[in-house]
């Protein structure tokens, strides 16, 4: 048996649609797949800072079209899934990235703001997955799906995440049952499991004030490698996850945190 390493994490000309593609995430996940080669959707609700990502991935040479919605309803999906097909005949790997929080203590947190977690982080992921798959399986030439987890989803956390947590224990059943559902298809499902790593939201964290430091401090203690994470540190296994190198990995929660959650 010989060997090429460089083909099996090669993507080039794959068509992959990527959701929340003006969040931390999905802007690092579409410059990492174009600069690997693949051909992008990227959705958002946010018409503007869709277009910010889009002239960076085109000004790297890269190939992607936008869509400004959100996956609120079975409509949104298919009209996602629908704009890659037209665009580049197909979908091969979907990168659901989409998602928020919004910490309160359960006892404070309304029913509303706990639905519009699971809704973000769940049902939009869902949603996503039921168009892409559909598509996969017509297709009949296999896929990728990568979700978005967190070490959220196996450790808890005392500041309020009583709806975040619950969301990314679910986004950890969806992967197992999907990758079980889809194996026959030779679609892989995997997610990837981040810790803190820096975005418009936690930025916050890497400053030098008394506040930042405390917190910052409190974390890395629980992390092996010693240092907070940025979002170029999950490139690499979505890399592996959207490629043939992961083959044979299905249903499988990858933690790129640090080692938060070995300990």
């Amino acid at each position: 048996m010989t060997l090429n390493t460089k083909k099996l994490f090669d993507i080039s000309g794959k068509v992959a649609l990527i959701t929340g593609g003006t969040g931390a995430f999905g802007r690092i996940a579409a410059l990492g797949l174009a600069d690997a080669g693949a051909k992008l959707v990227i959705t958002a609700s946010n018409k503007a800072g869709l277009e910010k990502v889009a002239a960076e991935v085109r000004a790297a040479g890269g190939d992607v079209q936008i869509v400004a919605r959100r996956a609120e309803t079975e409509a949104d999906a298919e009209a996602m899934v629908e704009a890659a097909v037209k665009a580049y005949g197909g979908l091969d790997i979907l990168v659901a990235g989409a998602g928020m929080n919004e910490p309160a203590p359960i006892v404070d947190q309304s029913l509303e703001r706990f639905e519009a977690i699971m809704d973000a982080n769940v049902r939009g992921s869902w949603l996503v997955c039921k168009a892409a798959g559909k598509q996969m399986i017509k297709q009949g030439r296999g896929g990728k799906v990568v979700l978005i987890s967190s070490a959220r989803s196996v450790r808890g956390h005392p500041a309020g995440y009583g709806g975040y947590c619950t969301s990314k224990a679910a986004i950890d059943g969806l992967t197992r049952t999907l990758g079980c559902e889809w194996g026959k298809y030779k679609i892989n499902v995997n997610a990837i499991g981040p810790t803190v790593f820096r975005s418009p939201l936690t930025a916050w964290m890497f400053g030098d004030d008394e506040k930042a430091t405390t917190v910052r401090n409190g974390f890395m203690a629980r992390l092996p490698i010693g240092r907070l994470g940025e979002p170029e540190d999950l490139v690499g296994v979505l890399l592996y996850l959207s490629s043939p190198a992961s083959d044979f990995c299905t249903g499988q929660t990858m933690f790129v945190d640090g080692g938060y959650t070995a300990g």
